[in-house]
């Protein structure tokens, strides 16, 4: 097999969306866990809804949206600018401590990001971490208007990396984006951020499930639709031995 590109998904897999953390606790104070785990739930969903209604926008709407349900939910009141500022914490989301060593490691090969992310809100973010250099190009669904996991998306990415699905690894923690782009025909390694193993374990432990550990057993797991990832990863600096292997064979 020859693998001539890497895509990474985003949020969730270069990108933390837990450490927005800060920012919606410092803007409520004891309230930062649950508006964090509604947030992104909500987010996720919300391009479900809007790829089913036929009712596309871009994703920086979709995270005001997202982030207007939480907090009129949780019956927290916020200006138009206090909501900005929060929603804002997706344009400088935490590298994964292990992010930069392995695009650091896998430098020769061609590096891409395909997200839902918008164009510049992607730019942002990349900037931030400061790993443009490692990445030849950042892919948004935005380029088509239509959310993953629809199959276009991934067959957009195709077309601007002028490669076939065979040639391409793609690289994601989502088990929805996972299921998608196996289905669409990529190769896909999942980057295992919470172990089943350890999931029960602390489902098991927990007196009460809060929103953290309920947001793992929701999103941070494998979906069971028929389409599961070539390869469980522990850690994205795993990759170059994982394409290396894959090419011996």
């Amino acid at each position: 097999m020859t693998i001539k590109a890497l895509v990474f998904d985003a949020y969730g897999t270069l990108f933390d969306v837990q450490s927005v953390a800060g920012v919606t606790d410092a803007a409520f104070p004891g309230q930062g866990a649950t508006i964090t785990q509604i947030w992104r739930l909500k987010q996720l969903e919300y391009t479900w809804l809007r790829a089913l209604m036929g009712r596309y926008e871009d994703f920086w709407t979709v995270t005001r949206e997202s982030l207007d349900f939480t907090l009129t939910t949780l019956g927290l009141s916020a200006t138009p600018e206090l909501v900005a500022r929060i929603a804002e914490a997706y344009d400088s989301l935490s590298l994964y401590p292990e992010a930069l060593a392995a695009l650091e490691g896998l430098a020769a090969r061609r590096l891409a990001i395909f997200s839902n992310g918008s164009p510049a809100m992607l730019k942002r973010l990349v900037a931030h971490a400061g790993i443009g250099a490692f990445i030849e190009t950042v892919i948004s669904v935005d380029e088509i208007g239509v959310y993953k996991p629809d199959p276009r998306g991934y067959a957009h990415v195709e077309k601007r990396l002028g490669l076939s699905r065979e040639e391409i690894l793609f690289i994601s923690s989502n088990g929805f984006d996972i299921a998608g782009a196996k289905a669409h025909g990529f190769h896909v390694a999942r980057i295992e951020r919470v172990p089943s193993q350890r999931l029960r374990g602390e489902l098991a432990a927990a007196t009460v499930i809060d929103p953290l550990l309920m947001f793992k057993a929701l999103r941070m797991q494998p979906e069971q639709l028929g389409f599961h990832a070539d390869a469980t990863i522990a850690a994205l600096t795993d990759l170059a031995s994982y394409v290396a292997e894959l090419e011996k064979a």
